[in-house]
Formats: C-alpha cells, structure tokens, sequence
C-alpha cells in the first residue's frame, strides 16, 4: 500500500516519516476502517473476528482509502458463536476487557480495538505508551481517574486538544 500503515502516519516520530493528515483525511480513515469491520462482522457469509485491530493493521492506498490487515489471529465463526476462548489474541493496549475477564469473546472485542485507535487518531497519541517506564501511561486508566474526581471535561478537553498542539 503506497501511504503505509495508519500508524506511520499518526506515530510518524517512530516510524521516521512524518507524515501529517488533516482532519478531514482521518475521518474519512476512520469511516472506512468502521465499514471494514461491519464488513466482517455482518455482511460475510461467515463472520469473521480479527482480534488485532490497531493502526499497524490500518493499511491506507493511494487515497488514504483504509483497508484492514493482518488477519493472522482473525477467526471465522458462525452466526451464533460466543464463547471463552482459552488462548488471549491481540496486542496490549487494544486487548478488550473480555479477554482479561474471561467473559465470552464476541465481534465487541474488536470494536472495543478500534475504539482505542479512534483516541489515538483523535489524541495524536498512543494509548498505551511504555517506552518509559516512569512514564506508563493507559488512556482508559488515565479517563476513569479522570471520571472518578468529577474530571468528565478534561477527558474531552485532553483529546481536542492533544491533536493541535
């Protein structure tokens, strides 16, 4: 794919390109990697769960056009599957609370993925950063405390304004 992974563009300082999309541009990404996933999820013959969704797995054309990756860890299952799977599939910092709880794994586990790629497309910032290790950072944990002390706003404010600056 000639622009690369959605991660190349948003995490450019790791990949050694930089590479800025407008807002515009991450939108229409993000509308089209939710058109992917209810591709797989409801219109397939089989549903199919990918279990790695992530901006590595975001592959983006010519256009900017996403096209979901890497379906190494991907599962075709029939209509009426949910169940515990024994083996955790996926990456740290996308991993769906099902899987830490033992809970059935439906397609959410996915959707659960791409909601936390939508905070890094938004933040401009990853989710789970562990580069350094005094300073871990997990935007769930970070928004819960926040929620917890009454701080609803600085969550919001925190995404709109990581992006501009």
């Amino acid at each position: 794919m000639p622009n690369g992974s959605l991660n190349s563009c948003l995490f450019y300082e790791e990949e050694g390109v930089e590479r800025v999309l407008d807002w515009k541009t991450l939108f229409q990404i993000a509308l089209g990697t939710a058109r992917g996933l209810v591709y797989l999820h409801e219109e397939c013959r089989d549903q199919i769960i990918h279990y790695d969704i992530k901006p590595r797995n975001i592959l983006l054309d010519g256009d900017f056009n996403p096209r979901i990756a890497d379906f190494g860890l991907a599962k075709m299952v029939g209509r009426d599957f949910s169940h515990l799977l024994t083996t955790t599939r996926g990456t740290p910092g996308y991993l769906a609370p099902e899987w830490i709880f033992g809970l059935p794994i439906t397609p959410k586990v996915d959707i659960y993925s791409f909601g936390m790629t939508l905070l890094e497309i938004i933040s401009g910032r990853r989710n789970l950063d562990l580069r350094v290790e005094e300073r871990r950072w997990y935007f769930p944990t970070w928004a819960s405390s926040q929620i917890q002390k009454g701080n609803i706003i600085d969550i919001g404010l925190h995404l709109k304004f990581r992006r501009e600056t």
